[in-house]
């Protein structure tokens, strides 16, 4: 088995050393976040990082890479107060990678590509018509990773739209029936494939 220490590590060329940190972690999931200011201008970015922190209350998080250049998903957040989050389909994934490109304020992704905005119940960012799951979340906190100068950004599911072929009888949401995918790394797009299931595990009895 091939070994790569910490100073293997720091030696690596930038985009080498990005491609293994970001993949060796394994699959993550793949969210369209979808914001709106105040003027109306809408955002559209795809993101890797957001993480289940909580059914009750219903919150995530995910984490916004350091502000030291604009970004506009952040600018529209805070000043609206909610985002949307939109899985990805696969018919998807090309549209869903390019709004990872670096485009003005005033350009907006869903112009750029083929999603298609919808406003629902008067919520202030868009949904992405194209996603078989649609959650829109209010901005409630934010935390400063001083390590690396991130911020861990904390929501709250508001409302909830989903498919109601994905919704079984106990709530829960089988994802590989709308063929959600994956990210592997920073561009890799991978469609995951339900296996097993189990009810929740106790300790064994001798």
């Amino acid at each position: 088995m091939l070994e790569i220490n910490a100073a293997a590590i720091a030696e690596m060329d930038k985009i080498y050393r990005l491609n293994l940190i970001n993949s060796i972690t394994g699959y993550k999931s793949a969210q369209l976040i979808g914001t709106q200011n105040n003027a109306g201008a809408t955002n559209l970015a795809v993101f890797s990082s957001v993480i289940h922190l909580g059914s009750n209350p219903p919150l995530i998080g995910f984490i916004l890479r350091p502000t030291t250049v604009p970004r506009h998903t952040f600018a529209n957040l805070k000043e609206t107060g909610v985002f949307t989050l939109n899985h990805i389909s696969a018919p998807h994934i090309e549209d869903a990678h390019h709004t990872s490109a670096k485009y003005p304020e005033d350009v907006s992704e869903f112009d750029q590509t083929q999603f298609t905005p919808i406003h629902k119940a008067g919520w202030k960012a868009p949904y992405v018509a194209e996603a078989p799951i649609q959650i829109g979340c209010r901005y409630l906190n934010e935390y400063h990773i001083s390590e690396n100068d991130t911020r861990l950004v904390v929501g709250q599911m508001e409302q909830l739209y989903l498919e109601e072929q994905l919704l079984g009888e106990d709530g829960w949401v089988q994802l590989d029936k709308g063929n959600i995918i994956a990210i592997n790394g920073l561009d890799g797009y991978a469609l995951p494939k339900l296996l097993a299931r189990y009810p929740y595990a106790r300790p064994k009895k001798d």
